[in-house]
């Protein structure tokens, strides 16, 4: 997979404004994206047009099936909805949000998430809440939190044959028959270790509170540059789950594959896995930006999603 360089996108006026300091924010391209299969989604999205073109905004708004979100094959381009808005707010679920930034591809921009799913770690807001969070971001009382991005290759004989950019994690998983596989680790070209078991998870810290944190990983904090690697059920006990800098380049090889092992980026089936086959993991150039106010930070987030602090009765 080719790399872009993420530093020769201009800044969006959300991030040109932020980072000096500015207090408002004038008109922005909006666009409002989701799965028009979720139930009240079209509402929410014509309500929230119709405030925001009130206010001088310009909005654009694609809810489509959730098989339309598909990038343009090895595309670095982002489509143009997206490309030409300064704010895309993503109504949905988490699954949504995953959607969106491989949409996005390699031209990332800000993203306020909107929770119509279940859980919503990266869809912050409820729709009551959406009007209060769009006051604090056109009044600059916001962060843009940036959030590791991730490369995934797979490589057959010489040639890269899958690869795939993505936010949570990619999955080894061992598959039908069902019998454990071996997942041999090598970290800058040095073998780390051999993980023996139903499969290995290799998350970014926005990805710990997914696959990983159900596989008993641990949660990282999701602005650091690091990987998680968690095995899934290891034969040896003492194979637990490693953290290692995004910075050094990872590969792993599972000599001997089941006939229904895969490699699967953000829950999504990359390729089946073959006899000899190199997955390549690595940072990727392009960030993921999500927007905070003072609604919600990370820890409150965490208290709210996971019930952390609950007191004793």
């Amino acid at each position: 997979m080719a790399h872009a360089d993420s530093s020769a996108a201009s800044p969006s006026p959300l991030q040109t404004r932020l980072r000096a300091g500015h207090p408002t924010i004038a008109s922005l391209a909006i666009a409002i994206v989701g799965p028009s299969e979720v139930a009240g989604s079209d509402t929410l999205a014509r309500s929230i047009k119709t405030s925001l073109t009130a206010l001088g905004h310009t909005v654009e708004v694609r809810l489509a099936d959730r098989s339309a979100w598909e990038p343009e094959p090895a595309a670095e381009a982002a489509p143009a909805i997206a490309q030409a808005a300064d704010l895309v707010i993503v109504l949905g679920g988490d699954g949504s949000i995953l959607r969106t930034a491989r949409w996005m591809g390699y031209h990332q921009t800000p993203v306020l998430g909107v929770n119509l799913g279940r859980l919503g770690f990266l869809a912050d807001f409820s729709p009551d809440e959406v009007a209060s969070a769009l006051t604090e971001v056109m009044a600059g009382r916001f962060r843009l939190v940036e959030h590791m991005m991730f490369e995934t290759s797979v490589i057959r004989e010489g040639r890269v044959i899958a690869a795939d950019l993505g936010l949570n994690e990619t999955s080894l998983l061992a598959g039908p028959p069902f019998s454990m596989i071996e997942i041999e680790l090598f970290v800058d070209a040095e073998l780390a270790t051999i993980y023996r078991g139903d499969g290995l998870i290799i998350s970014t810290p926005v990805g710990s509170t997914a696959y990983n944190l159900s596989a008993g990983g641990p949660i990282v904090r999701k602005s650091l540059d690091a990987f998680i690697f968690t095995p899934l059920n290891p034969h040896t006990l003492t194979n637990r789950t490693v953290i290692e800098s995004a910075a050094r380049d990872y590969c792993l090889v599972v000599p001997a594959p089941n006939e229904g092992s895969a490699c699967v980026v953000d829950g999504r089936l990359l390729t089946p896995l073959q006899a000899g086959d190199t997955i390549r993991v690595c940072r990727a150039a392009p960030r993921f930006h999500l927007i905070e106010t003072s609604q919600h930070g990370y820890y409150s987030t965490l208290r709210d999603k996971l019930a952390w602090g609950g007191r004793l009765h």
